[in-house]
């Protein structure tokens, strides 16, 4: 049951982060009337927190190994409390200091969790080995994406069951019940005796090669922040497929979901480069069809959903199992470690909020209204063409990796 209950606390996990990356731009705005530019500026600012925050909190990990189940509990009931709160939320004068409020409680037991998962690899895998640290990354990401794929699912079935306001303060209350549900079951897995490191340092970090893997990684995940943070404003204003973004989203990650066991089966076989070499592309094609794809067209649409999605799952899997092991070979500490990994994640979200959200304002865009050409022009070069070029960079950068690197 060790590895099952890993996966629940990633359900967990994920299911919080699809509300915190997908859905709240369009519940901001819709729902409370912040415009796109106050919330780019909220999230940026939000990062800022982060950025001392997140490795302090690796760094508190590994200092108190032995308080792995208090962390553990201290993330999941963040998360029971705040999405309540969220959701709950209204249009009122005061809603900006309230949503930051609670955006800083839910980051912070996000962030928490996500370290405490990926940090305790070497601690929750069967034995500290590159084999069994895969095992520990495909179970985490499987239920990683069985999250992803459940977050965005209950929003449409909450609507179809007669829930107010997009179903989004039913959706918190359901998030806050699964956050309590994980923290009882997934007791036994922060019971296990840790495993510890040596401290960590710039010099043994980037000997280790994890700093060039870090670098890989924010760059990386700069696409996938940006089709994130405007899934839902292309789906429904640019290809005029109103009410079809969930069932968009789900089968993306589904898609995702189903390639991971392959994704880890490859690079098994063929090592993590050339892994990531064979999966890139797919994301870049998908990138490339989006551009040119005609308003209304459902099924094309759905197509680069599952590429993408399938691209995603390499993604998912293969650059935190590399961070990981490059860890681990070195014996450091990870949770530290991977307190950075959690911060530049974040901060390319923000990155991706901060540029694009004033850009699509500033060019006319509203989300839900009747659109300009040039509004919906600049939606489609944020959504597709941007990432696309960043995505190249990444696909650079993997071409620029040791070719003897095959560390899964």
């Amino acid at each position: 049951m060790l590895y099952p209950r890993i996966s629940l606390y990633a359900l967990m996990l994920a299911a919080a982060g699809i509300p915190l990356y997908i859905h709240l731009p369009r519940f901001a705005t819709t729902e409370l009337g912040i415009s796109l530019g106050v919330l780019g500026t909220i999230l940026l600012a939000i990062r800022v927190v982060d950025l001392v925050q997140d490795p302090l909190l690796g760094w508190a990990i590994d200092r108190w190994p032995q308080a792995q189940l208090m962390f553990a509990t201290l993330a999941a009931l963040g998360l029971a409390v705040g999405f309540p709160l969220l959701f709950s939320l209204s249009a009122e004068v005061d809603v900006v200091p309230k949503l930051i409020s609670i955006l800083v409680l839910l980051f912070s037991a996000y962030s928490l969790g996500m370290i405490l998962l990926y940090g305790r690899s070497a601690t929750l895998a069967k034995t500290p080995d590159a084999q069994a640290l895969m095992a520990v990354a495909a179970y985490r990401e499987v239920g990683m994406l069985a999250g992803v794929i459940l977050a965005a699912l209950a929003p449409t079935l909450f609507i179809a069951m007669g829930a107010s306001a997009q179903g989004y303060p039913a959706l918190g209350l359901f998030l806050g019940g699964i956050a309590l549900a994980t923290l009882i079951v997934t007791i036994p897995i922060w019971r296990r005796p840790p495993i510890t490191g040596e401290k960590l340092s710039l010099s043994n970090f980037t000997s280790a090669g994890a700093m060039r893997l870090l670098i890989l990684a924010l760059v990386n995940s700069l696409p996938v922040a940006i089709t994130s943070t405007l899934f839902l404003f292309f789906v429904d204003d640019r290809l005029q497929l109103p009410g079809k973004a969930g069932v968009l989203l789900i089968l993306f990650f589904f898609c995702a979901g189903l390639s991971v066991p392959l994704w880890a089966k490859i690079s098994r076989s063929i090592g993590a480069r050339s892994t990531l070499l064979i999966s890139m592309p797919l994301s870049i094609i998908g990138f490339i069809g989006a551009a040119f794809m005609a308003a209304g067209d459902l099924i094309g649409f759905a197509l680069i959903c599952i590429a993408s999605g399938a691209a995603l799952g390499a993604d998912m899997v293969v650059l935190p199992a590399m961070f990981s092991v490059a860890l681990t070979r070195a014996g450091l500490n990870a949770s530290s470690a991977f307190g950075i990994w959690s911060f530049a994640g974040k901060l390319s979200l923000a990155l991706a909020a901060f540029t694009v959200l004033p850009y699509l304002e500033r060019n006319g865009y509203t989300p839900g209204q009747i659109n300009s050409a040039s509004a919906l022009s600049s939606l489609n070069f944020a959504y597709a063409i941007l990432p696309c070029l960043l995505k190249l960079c990444a696909f650079s950068m993997v071409l620029a990796l040791p070719k003897s690197e095959q560390p899964l």
